[in-house]
């Protein structure tokens, strides 16, 4: 992979026709073409105005645009930074089915079944001894948080930590796939069923089958076992769409999309 080019190399002042506009659509294509990398600090205003040849006002305007398109994030006290590929680009596809109907939705649970199924399938066949460590450091989280099951005594914190370790599990089984286009097609998935991921996590019997899940898709993928590992993992999918449908039923719009602006994945 090339390195990317130091700011001052690639950015030029732009036509003052409508300079917010014009700002916004270069920091796009800066920002798509990977001038920034995910995670990678932006300069700062000072910066970025003289390299633009524009204004504060007009630039924070594009800054604040490319925010909310998902493309950057900006951290108080700490600078602006550019965001994953998965995070923008799902932006505008949960704007769209933010009030779709749940056959809509449902759509979604399909593919994610068929894209996640054939992870697993993968995973069991390519999966190295460093794969196979790194999902079973998430299934051991999921173990340790899994311990209160069933004492009546999980917490907000805990439920918060199961949910990124479930996410963080089925990320590593993407990798240990070793196809780059399934794992990301998983990402885009994944970041518009965040939501509903986090509903079946608040529900304790939900939890606790769940690890049991986990567990059996774990055990196929390191027993190298193709079949079992679609297997499990098309068990536990089935349990999406009833929670899907009290989930979806549930929510406005409007809270549904200020849930998926805390809980979206990079």
């Amino acid at each position: 992979m090339n390195e990317p080019s130091p700011a001052h190399e690639f950015l030029t002042p732009v036509s003052r026709t409508t300079l917010s506009g014009d700002i916004c659509r270069k920091m796009v294509t800066h920002l798509i073409r990977g001038d920034w990398q995910p995670g990678e600090r932006i300069p700062p205003e000072r910066e970025l105005c003289a390299q633009l040849g524009v204004g504060r006002a007009s630039l924070r305007e594009a800054l604040k645009a490319l925010e909310i398109m998902g493309m950057i994030e900006t951290r108080v006290g700490d600078g602006t930074y550019a965001c994953e590929r998965s995070t923008f680009l799902s932006r505008p596809l949960m704007w769209a089915i933010i009030s779709s109907c749940k056959s809509e939705a449902q759509e979604l649970v399909d593919a994610r079944r068929l894209i996640e199924v054939e992870l697993a399938g993968l995973a069991a066949e390519r999966a190295t001894t460093a794969d196979l460590e790194e999902i079973g450091k998430h299934l051991d989280e999921l173990e340790e948080i899994g311990t209160n099951v069933g004492q009546n005594t999980i917490r907000r914190a805990d439920l918060d930590r199961f949910l990124r370790a479930d996410i963080g599990f089925h990320l590593a089984i993407a990798e240990a796939s070793h196809n780059n286009i399934l794992k990301n097609a998983l990402l885009l998935i994944r970041n518009l069923l965040q939501h509903w991921i986090a509903d079946t996590a608040q529900d304790e019997d939900a939890l606790a089958n769940t690890l049991e899940q986990h567990q059996q898709i774990f055990m196929a993928i390191a027993k190298k076992n193709q079949l079992a590992a679609r297997s499990a993992m098309v068990h536990h999918l089935q349990q999406i769409p009833s929670f899907l449908q009290e989930s979806s039923g549930a929510q406005t719009s409007g809270g549904a999309l200020a849930q998926e602006q805390d809980e979206v994945v990079s």
